[in-house]
């Protein structure tokens, strides 16, 4: 397993656990087991409101309530940080993409969340992520 103190969680593995992802029935494991271990060995969880906007599209686009409240219960249950965005963050997140070119607003706000509240481990399954320096970047394909 992946060694880490407080891991940054981006979308992606809410998604796999949550909705245990038909089209990716194995990284519902790889993403309970990381967030189990976590749990277990008192590491810290950061998360932010991006995170909860892009995850919320999709079940108030079906009227899925009940997916928003797993959401949220997982959140609460893991004691996992949620960051609202900042100036800081903000200005951090324009510095990553000033170096990074192919990254995405949002997936630069995420990591300079990531960043600015000294996670270090980024869990994504965005493999052009990998290339930011700063934290260690993985993709749920390399959890064990």
């Amino acid at each position: 397993m992946t060694d880490y103190k407080k891991a940054f969680v981006d979308t992606a593995p809410f998604i796999y656990f949550i909705e245990k992802d038909a089209n990716n029935p194995q990284y519902y494991d790889k993403v309970k087991k990381f967030f189990m271990n976590g749990y277990e060995n008192n590491k810290g969880f950061v998360t932010s409101v991006i995170t909860m906007e892009e995850y919320f599209v999709f079940p108030y686009r079906n009227n899925n309530h009940s997916l928003i409240e797993m959401f949220n219960r997982l959140v609460t249950t893991m004691n996992m940080e949620m960051i609202e965005i900042s100036q800081e963050i903000a200005n951090k997140a324009s510095q990553i993409r000033a170096e990074y070119k192919n990254f995405k607003a949002m997936d630069a706000l995420q990591l300079a969340t990531a960043c600015i509240m000294g996670c270090d481990l980024f869990l994504s399954n965005d493999k052009q992520l990998r290339q930011f320096k700063e934290i260690k970047c993985i993709t749920v394909d390399e959890l064990e």
